[in-house]
């Protein structure tokens, strides 16, 4: 019944779509140039031979399974990525492997899931983590297409929702031939909701290559930096700039010549967070705008795609964002595995076993307000040899999370076919 009515809501909100669609593009939020293709139309032809389709929500679940695409890929499989955000279109571009195609996702209204299906024919789909739309994976399930839900997760809130309505959670997880979850937490949560195969594997956000970045734009900001001190506030939400600039002024006056680089989760924030700091006294310059680090530079607004593993080797004392003014975090891994000191706000509840396992393994220390967050990067700042520890502490921490991507691929064999099914 939930079901029928959630095809039914959609149906009607179809009529609605594309007014929306167009709103979204004037908020700057979708590319006009392609656009039609969250309503299902693709701007290229469907190529030759075994297809198949990775979706992934957004720039972390893109990112990780990169690896994944560069295997199967190289193995004669067609590749076709679709994603939700221009952030993760933007990055797909230069890390996807030649003749690999980048499509948005459809919309989940089911005459343009038909279209994209009808065009595209995968032969395989492998969904990643938690974004699922009944009515596309139901499309999926009645054309008898196979389908496997990669590094499986699910939120404390996620999974509240979804065990409201079990009947609802078994027709759409009934899709799935496989769910591969990204921890044991996950695995059973996905068993409990009806799940027909759930298993656990590594993390494959924690298995990624390290982030790129360019050795000379990283030379040029330390020649501009000096010797001065330095922490990042990486992947911040709205909030956490002013947090930022509140610590900045305390610890400034311990620290003279301070500087503290902010990268926003979302660059189009910057403007407004350069407003706020700036209302606050801080001087500040922001990298899109090309404005260099002068001595009297406070806050350095990082609003750039693509650049944040040049900011982690920039700073080696890093607070994960979206964990103090907004709750849930953002991905620590990934400056973990490029030897930096975490600071974690009181809720990384998105990443709740790593985070665990870095405070345990004093690779991080958890700060639940700008106070605490000014005292950690005060005393980090001043004990080195503390912050060299926990940056070993948080490499070893990752290196266990390495294979990963080989026991996804394991996991995977029976639906490859050669060579991996050999492997199964």
């Amino acid at each position: 019944m939930l079901y029928g009515a959630y095809r039914n809501l959609t149906n009607i909100a179809g009529v609605f779509l594309p007014r929306w669609l167009a709103y979204r593009v004037r908020r700057g939020k979708e590319d006009p140039l392609r656009v039609a293709e969250r309503t299902g139309f693709a701007r290229t032809s469907r190529p030759v031979g075994r297809l198949v389709w990775f979706h992934a929500a957004s720039v972390g679940e893109s990112l990780s399974i990169v690896p994944l695409i560069e295997a199967l890929a190289a193995h004669g499989w067609q590749v076709l990525v679709t994603t939700g955000t221009m952030t993760s279109a933007h990055l797909l571009a230069g890390r996807l492997p030649p003749g690999a195609i980048h499509q948005y996702v459809v919309l989940d209204y089911l005459p343009w899931v038909s279209r994209f299906l009808d065009h595209w024919k995968p032969d395989l789909v492998l969904w990643t983590e938690s974004e699922l739309w009944p009515n596309t994976l139901s499309q999926i399930g009645a054309r008898g297409i196979s389908a496997i839900l990669l590094n499986g997760r699910l939120s404390d809130s996620a999974f509240k929702g979804w065990h409201r309505w079990p009947a609802f959670a078994r027709a759409v997880l009934g899709t799935f031939a496989l769910v591969i979850a990204q921890s044991d937490a996950d695995k059973l949560r996905f068993a409990a909701l009806g799940a027909r195969q759930a298993v656990g594997a590594g993390n494959l956000k924690l298995a990624a290559p390290p982030l790129p970045f360019d050795q000379m734009a990283l030379d040029a900001l330390i020649t501009e930096i000096g010797k001065r001190p330095r922490w990042l506030a990486a992947s911040i939400h709205p909030g956490e700039d002013i947090i930022a600039g509140e610590v900045h002024s305390v610890v400034k006056a311990k620290h003279p010549g301070l500087l503290t680089v902010i990268v926003p989760r979302h660059p189009q924030k910057a403007a407004e967070m350069a407003t706020t700091l700036g209302a606050a006294g801080l001087q500040v310059a922001r990298r899109s705008q090309g404005e260099r680090i002068t001595p009297i530079t406070d806050i350095y607004i990082a609003d750039t795609m693509g650049e944040l593993g040049l900011f982690y080797r920039l700073c080696d004392l890093v607070f994960m964002g979206k964990s103090l003014a907004v709750g849930g975090g953002q991905n620590p891994a990934e400056a973990a595995q490029l030897g930096c000191a975490l600071m974690l706000g009181a809720d990384m509840s998105n990443f709740r076993e790593i985070a665990a396992d870095f405070i345990a393994r004093r690779a991080a220390v958890e700060v639940r307000n700008a106070a605490a967050l000014a005292a950690a990067v005060d005393w980090l700042l001043t004990d080195s040899r503390t912050r060299t520890r926990m940056s070993e502490a948080g490499r070893t921490s990752m290196a266990r999370h390495a294979n990963a991507v080989a026991e996804t691929l394991d996991l995977l064999a029976p639906y490859l076919g050669p060579p991996y099914r050999e492997r199964a």
